[in-house]
């Protein structure tokens, strides 16, 4: 939904980026354990102010091209939209917020005096629970798999893709490419609104 990886602008400020965008990167392509891959990162961020954090947000992070018309679209004809992230909820709370979703799940930075003590809190939001957000809404809402879409752009995403009805891979990395139903390459996310039947008269502009 975002243009950035929250991670590696955090470490840009911290001094540490191209040590931490190396392991997201191999990460994203599948090359690394996501959960150990997370740890190596956030360890690195260590003594970081989480002032930083606002800032960060305010001079960086951006929703991607027709995010907000593609997720408030969906609510306004009965869809229920939750942004579930291997991020951080000091992030991806005000991003959901931000772009309309009702509901996110992400994982907690922990934060000591005012500064990041270099660890997370509870369970890691991998690429199993991303699946299972998914089966959890399901099953909640009645709904088929055929009902369900899920958009993401990472190897991190491959089961939570491969468990929709219609699995978008957007400008993804080639290892969710390969097995996503669909690809979006070029377009805003608001093109996936033509992928689910609304006219554009109906597009909620954001």
């Amino acid at each position: 939904m975002i243009g950035q990886e929250c991670i590696d602008e955090l470490a840009d400020y911290a001094g540490v980026r191209p040590r931490v965008a190396e392991i997201t990167d191999r990460a994203m392509h599948g090359e690394l354990d996501f959960a150990g891959a997370l740890k190596e990162r956030v360890a690195l961020l260590e003594g970081l102010g989480e002032a930083v954090i606002e800032q960060c947000l305010a001079e960086r992070i951006r929703p991607n091209p027709g995010a907000a018309t593609l997720i408030r679209t969906m609510r306004a004809r009965g869809a229920e939209t939750i942004l579930v992230s291997g991020g951080f909820t000091a992030f991806v709370a005000p991003i959901a917020e931000r772009i309309g979703f009702e509901r996110f799940e992400a994982n907690v930075l922990g934060v000591e005096a005012g500064k990041l003590t270099g660890t997370t809190l509870g369970p890691i939001v991998d690429s199993r629970r991303k699946q299972d957000v998914l089966t959890e809404a399901r099953a909640r809402l009645g709904l088929t798999p055929a009902d369900t879409m899920a958009i993401g752009d990472g190897a991190n995403d491959i089961p939570m893709v491969q468990e929709a009805g219609l699995g978008i891979a957007y400008r993804a990395k080639p290892a969710l490419a390969a097995v996503a139903n669909a690809r979006l390459d070029h377009h805003g996310l608001a093109a996936l609104l033509w992928a689910q039947g609304i006219p554009r008269r109906y597009w909620i502009e954001a």
